[in-house]
């Protein structure tokens, strides 16, 4: 309802009634409303009229409430007090005394290569956060709408209105082998050998489709031998066998050092992609979600993407 509702008291007579109760005086009720004192005596047999009483009266303490005046108090300090609320700025979010819990959806490959090191920090920075590493799918962009999900990193297609991102760093790709391949000692990958070699495929991830468009475009014969759902198992088979296996950089580096895999510069001209962080904008204002994303880009964020993000601002 509006604040000018002829029915009701507006905020500037409650004020008024609490500057009245609080000094007595209708002189420095006036000097602290910054208004006349004929201006608030007006006010004053406004709010009489509504609240059919004298409410103060004067006498030589000065204006002193009615009983009616005192009944009424507590609840117009409780109205004023939620009002102040209302506009008060958010409050600073606390990492280290928060207990909150944290969701973020990301890629297979990102829960090895990125949620160790977010997790690491989190658990020095702020012991009592709870964090939630769930996979991007088709419902992402619903459970970041919703507040299912606080956050988003890596490659999400299809997010566009009410969604803000970042730029975190760029893909390129790489092939990942055994150390000891019996036909590719010389680290030279072609992509002749590429289409003799046997493959391992991993199916998953929102960058497989990025690979699966450029061996159709440009009419590669790739022999995938094993077709896998994740990551999780590749490095025990590429161990222990010929395969070769085509995933994007930052995950087949991560896995080289893990299981001392040879890494080769992959010959097939596959688009780089750009990781990124997403959110929607019902939190872009949250103090919580500010600091998640603050601790993401300091983290992830790439020498490039950050001086690209401080020349745009």
């Amino acid at each position: 309802m509006d604040a000018d509702d002829p029915a009701l008291p507006n905020l500037k007579m409650l004020r008024l009634f609490e500057l009245l109760y609080a000094t007595a005086s209708v002189t420095r009720a006036a000097e602290q409303l910054g208004q006349s004192q004929p201006t608030v005596s007006i006010w004053l047999a406004q709010l009489r009229r509504l609240l059919g009483d004298p409410l103060f009266v004067r006498t030589p303490a000065g204006m002193q409430p009615t009983p009616r005046a005192q009944a009424l108090m507590p609840t117009v300090r409780e109205t004023l007090a939620g009002v102040r609320r209302l506009v008060e700025s958010a409050p600073d979010f606390a990492p280290a005394q928060s207990t909150r819990r944290f969701r973020i959806c990301m890629t297979d490959a990102s829960h090895i290569t990125l949620l160790p090191r977010l997790l690491a920090r989190l658990r020095g920075t702020a012991p009592g956060v709870r964090l939630e590493a769930t996979r991007i799918d088709a419902d992402t962009a619903h459970a970041l709408e919703s507040g299912d999900a606080d956050l988003a990193l890596g490659l999400v297609p299809g997010l566009e209105s009410g969604f803000y991102q970042q730029r975190l760093y760029t893909q390129d790709w790489v092939c990942l082998v055994n150390r000891a391949h019996p036909r590719l000692a010389d680290g030279r990958l072609t992509r002749r050998r590429y289409e003799a070699e046997p493959h391992v495929g991993i199916v998953a991830g929102t960058g497989h489709q990025l690979l699966a468009e450029t061996i159709k475009a440009h009419a590669v014969q790739r022999r995938v031998h094993l077709e896998l759902p994740s990551f999780l198992g590749l490095p025990a088979i590429l161990s222990t066998t010929d395969l070769v296996a085509t995933l994007p950089r930052q995950i087949g580096e991560t896995l080289a050092q893990a299981a001392g895999l040879r890494v080769l510069k992959c010959p097939l001209p596959i688009p780089s992609f750009e990781v990124r962080q997403h959110w929607h904008a019902r939190v872009h204002h949250d103090a919580a979600n500010r600091w998640l994303r603050g601790v993401c880009a300091e983290l992830f964020m790439s020498p490039e993407a950050a001086a690209r993000a401080a020349a745009s601002t």
